[in-house]
């Protein structure tokens, strides 16, 4: 069977029943090293973030390439120690159900605490329903972003995709927001982002229509409603998200760096607790059929 298919398989399943490392987590050290690259290149101009991110993700597509050139005997481990240090599917769904038993509880505080480790929204502006609303929304763009498209790219090239689509997104996630230090410096990231989630992102769409609750609805929700959404990715999954679940996603979102009005995505009500499990749940099988299509990718290729 093909190296990379197998190693994909393993490595979700190590992430099925392992979860993030707790410990020394590999994306925690990517993090570091972009963040002293940032230091020695920030530049308050697009043209430097263009350098920064154009240095960072070729040196470690570059870098992980050579590796797996060395090392193609033991290709399957290598690609399934990166698919599973890159996917963070399982946690997120993990976090997702404790922030439902703890609303179920009526454990406010304790619900709030995990906010940060699902979006960056600001967690004191949000009540009860506010939570609901930005966990569903942070599973439904997150399993995109944290498991279909590194297994994507993985399906692609391998131990390079893996890797190159990891430092993209951590990226994005340091420099790709609109505040005033990273308006230009973090724009090239956030476009190489918006990129390289442009496949993947509709996958998962396509995914939540073909296995959630109810594919018309689903179907007509992405149509209808995701290019409102100001990201051309995140509106087509949590779309598809609101209308399988019957519900309503949007409205006010207050990060640290300022407010944003998101716009109605999906016809239904606002989610409760409730819903968040069930897009706990379709997060999970979402995340399974894309390891699937993967897999048959992969076969297809080498035929």
């Amino acid at each position: 069977m093909d190296s990379v298919a197998v190693g994909l398989v393993a490595g979700y399943a190590a992430d099925r029943m392992l979860g993030d490392p707790r410990r020394f987590h590999p994306v925690a050290g990517l993090g570091r090293i972009l963040g002293s690259l940032e230091r020695e290149l920030y530049r308050d101009t697009r043209s430097a973030g263009v350098a920064y991110a154009a240095v960072a993700v070729g040196g470690m597509g570059l870098a992980s390439a050579l590796v797996t050139r060395r090392l193609r005997s033991i290709e399957p481990v290598l690609v399934a120690t990166a698919t599973w240090a890159v996917l963070g599917g399982t946690t997120l769904a993990g976090v997702g159900e404790q922030m439902a038993d703890n609303l179920d509880a009526g454990d406010i505080d304790a619900a709030r605490a995990l906010i940060p480790s699902l979006c960056g929204r600001d967690p004191r502006s949000l009540d009860a329903d506010g939570m609901c609303r930005a966990a569903v929304e942070s599973i439904a763009e997150n399993t995109s972003d944290a498991t279909v498209a590194p297994v994507v790219w993985g399906a692609v090239a391998g131990v390079p995709g893996l890797v190159a689509y990891r430092t993209v997104n951590t990226l994005d996630a340091m420099v790709g927001y609109r505040s005033a230090r990273y308006l230009n410096f973090g724009w090239a990231s956030a476009r190489f982002d918006d990129l390289a989630n442009v496949v993947p992102a509709r996958l998962s769409g396509l995914l939540v229509v073909v296995l959630g609750p109810d594919p018309a609805s689903s179907w007509a929700a992405w149509h209808r409603d995701a290019g409102k959404h100001p990201s051309p990715n995140a509106g087509v999954v949590e779309a598809s998200f609101a209308g399988a679940l019957g519900i309503g996603l949007g409205g006010r979102t207050v990060y640290a760096h300022g407010e944003e009005m998101r716009p109605q995505l999906g016809s239904g009500p606002a989610p409760g607790s409730q819903d968040l499990r069930a897009a706990v749940r379709l997060s999970r099988r979402v995340q399974t059929g894309t390891v699937v299509v993967a897999v048959g990718y992969r076969l297809l290729r080498a035929v």
